[in-house]
């Protein structure tokens, strides 16, 4: 290893801030010596990762080196772009990430893949040695979160998921007042995310564009034919895949509620819905009642019957013994005794805010502390999201061990706790 190399590493690994608690952010600094520079890679190119590649390389201390797509053309715009982001740094490209797992000078990956690939590469770059930043939702499955977790305690990594509001100041914020007790013992939360798949039609398979590798874009999924819909961004309307609309934005706002009241004791869990339109069959819309030990959490498409839900797209409800909270990303208001505020100025600020998503992920890694997302809390907070799928694929009530995490007397839905990747594509040992 070369002594720069060396050094890096090093610093990486020895950091003493972390023991401190500490963030050393570029401020503190300034100019960035290229021995203690963080070497980044990012593994799924489409819409998202081109947003992870302009969040990275704008970071003072991040150098972005490597990028990968099965889809050539997405590789070859996103390299263009990375010449405009980075002028006169090299960038390579690969079609396969495992060449970039394989590259002892990358420090850590980000993966904006489809859905069904995020734990099985993360899983393999916590055993190369890797940090990871990850899209959301964590996993296809419920096992696979957990074989991520194993892994990264038997490595030493870091993780940090991409639900980005979760670094908001006004999430930190609505969780400061909940757990001050300002609105009482909150026993009623209420989520929802408005909106519907598009009706894809019913078309037929295709030949496989040039420069597409399908089957290694299907990966550890069932093999079918190449269908257009099925690929790149309409892939989430899929089972297969992911969870619709209710995977894609459950952890955005279910996060504030888990934050705030860390719910224990999963006992139930009831959904209804209905099959979108056409090809895809995520819900059309969903409904899903989860029973914690002394909370009740609901999940609606539409707007709950509540003050101030109606004209929220998203949001998040808690109802207290005192009085009620509602917000969403950017908004907050509070009622107690009839009266509606945005702010209670006398409970004190009590969380550290964070420096920003991905500079909150840069710092973990530089002083080996986990993240404010990190994979430990958001696996928590993801299960129940796919015990929701789970019930509304059955259509029916599933009673809930959460210290077994199985289902009591249900081996159907048992079953559906994990899947058995496809034989080639089987890659975690």
């Amino acid at each position: 290893m070369k002594p720069k190399d060396q050094h890096r590493r090093e610093f990486i690994k020895q950091s003493g801030l972390g023991l401190l608690g500490l963030t050393l952010l570029p401020s503190a600094y300034g100019k960035i010596a290229p021995s203690d520079r963080l070497r980044v890679a990012h593994i799924g190119v489409g819409g998202m990762g081109n947003s992870h590649m302009k969040w990275f390389s704008a970071l003072p201390e991040v150098d972005v080196v490597a990028l990968c797509d099965v889809d050539e053309l997405h590789l070859a715009n996103s390299l263009k772009t990375m010449e405009t982001l980075q002028p006169g740094k090299k960038v390579k490209g690969y079609g396969d990430f495992r060449n970039i797992l394989d590259r002892k000078d990358i420090d850590a990956i980000t993966c904006a893949t489809p859905d069904h690939w995020h734990a099985q590469i993360a899983t393999l770059a916590f055993q190369a040695g890797k940090d990871v930043y990850g899209e959301k939702p964590l996993s296809y499955d419920v096992k696979e979160g957990k074989m991520m977790l194993k892994n990264l305690e038997r490595h030493n990594r870091i993780f940090q998921m991409g639900n980005q509001i979760h670094a908001t100041d006004n999430f930190h914020r609505v969780v400061e007042i909940i757990k001050s007790g300002a609105i009482g013992k909150v026993h009623i939360v209420r989520l929802w995310k408005t909106g519907a798949p598009p009706n894809l039609g019913n078309p037929k398979s295709v030949a496989v564009p040039k420069g597409l590798n399908w089957d290694m874009w299907l990966g550890p999924a069932p093999y079918v034919d190449y269908i257009p819909e099925k690929c790149h961004f309409t892939y989430r309307y899929f089972l297969d895949y992911s969870g619709g609309y209710f995977a894609d934005f459950w952890c955005h706002i279910a996060d504030v509620a888990f934050w705030a009241l860390e719910p224990k004791g999963l006992k139930s869990i009831l959904a209804r819905g209905e099959k979108a339109e056409g090809i895809a069959d995520t819900p059309q819309w969903l409904e899903v009642d989860y029973e914690f030990d002394g909370l009740k959490l609901y999940w609606t498409t539409e707007p709950p019957n509540v003050p101030g839900a109606a004209d929220r797209g998203i949001g998040a409800y808690f109802e207290g013994d005192k009085g009620s909270l509602i917000c969403d990303y950017n908004t907050r208001e509070i009622t107690i005794n009839g009266e509606t505020m945005t702010d209670i100025p006398e409970i004190p600020q009590s969380i550290i805010r964070s420096p920003g998503h991905q500079q909150n992920f840069v710092d973990a890694v530089k002083t080996r502390t986990q993240p404010e997302s990190n994979l430990a809390y958001a696996r928590n907070m993801t299960l129940p999201m796919h015990l929701g799928l789970i019930s509304y694929r059955l259509g029916r009530k599933l009673n809930w061990d959460s210290e077994k995490e199985k289902f009591i007397g249900d081996s159907e839905a048992n079953d559906l706790l994990s899947r058995k990747a496809r034989k080639a594509w089987r890659l975690v040992t």
